[in-house]
């Protein structure tokens, strides 16, 4: 036995046992923190406290409040959900470009779809989807149209479309499939670096200063968590497709995609409401 490709069997498959593992916490978290704050008890007569509530758990009760902005005393133990994030898109780009990019021509590319496009383009048509993807989302979250809820999910619905579409015409089946879920989860990745976590930081370096903060800023951070809550499930579905082989080589698969996402976003959506009202 070669020593080599059994260490890389190894690494592969630590690999993704990371990747899962920390995605487990990161959904996880994102689950926790939007079911409470549709839980919490809302209307405090405190200017500083925003909303509270108990929580039991193995035994213990755990009083939570939820502050307007920043509280007066930040701790030096100030506990920041972030490395779930963080690892999760480490751990996964490093699978993308171990397993996929390192064997584009044949994971990546089939001849049968697009036989002028070669791997090297392929990898690099996959980045640029990916950091335009971003740069198209972040744009429109930054734009008037984030006001309108019905209007802002359906624009976005129809560039997803779009792209997803336009993968099916450069890519295998499969990893056009899978592609648009790396897209998604990148986004969610580059919601938690460049907005929530900034956002956070500020809020509290204004505290520590002593300044006024943007209450915007936790406007913002918590839209942006918001929407990752929402796409999780058809991200999670994506990443699993791998075991569905009827889904992904159905010519119509960027319309499967659509479907689950408009199913997916509904049900997020539903039970997130339906924490608001109970």
């Amino acid at each position: 036995m070669e020593l080599s490709p059994y260490i890389l069997k190894w690494l592969t498959i630590l690999l993704r046992w990371s990747h899962v593992f920390f995605a487990i916490t990161w959904v996880g978290n994102s689950y926790l923190f939007n079911y409470l704050d549709n839980k919490l008890k809302k209307n405090i007569k405190n200017d500083e406290e925003d909303a509270e509530g108990i929580l039991q758990h193995s035994g213990y009760y755990y009083k939570l409040t939820r502050f307007n902005g920043a509280p007066k005393e930040v701790p030096k133990n100030l506990i920041i959900f972030k490395w779930q994030s963080y690892l999760t898109f480490i751990t996964g780009i490093l699978l993308l470009i171990v397993i996929y990019y390192a064997n584009a021509k044949v994971l990546m590319m089939d001849k049968r779809v697009n036989e002028n496009i070669t791997p090297l383009m392929g990898i690099a048509i996959s980045i640029f989807s990916i950091i335009g993807s971003w740069l198209i989302y972040d744009l429109i979250c930054k734009s008037r149209l984030i006001n309108y809820k019905v209007i802002f999910p359906i624009i976005l619905l129809i560039i997803g479309t779009i792209i997803s579409f336009g993968l099916t015409k450069i890519y295998g089946s499969r990893f056009a499939f899978l592609s648009v879920g790396i897209i998604l989860g990148c986004i969610m990745f580059f919601n938690v670096f460049y907005v929530i976590i900034p956002n956070g930081k500020n809020i509290t370096s204004a505290a520590l200063n002593k300044t006024k903060f943007n209450i915007n800023l936790s406007t913002q951070a918590k839209t942006r968590s918001v929407h990752n809550n929402i796409i999780t499930l058809l991200v999670l579905f994506v990443m699993l497709s791998g075991h569905a082989s009827f889904v992904w080589i159905n010519k119509y698969n960027w319309a499967i995609l659509s479907l689950l996402a408009i199913i997916f976003g509904f049900i997020r959506y539903y039970f997130n409401l339906r924490a608001k009202k109970n």
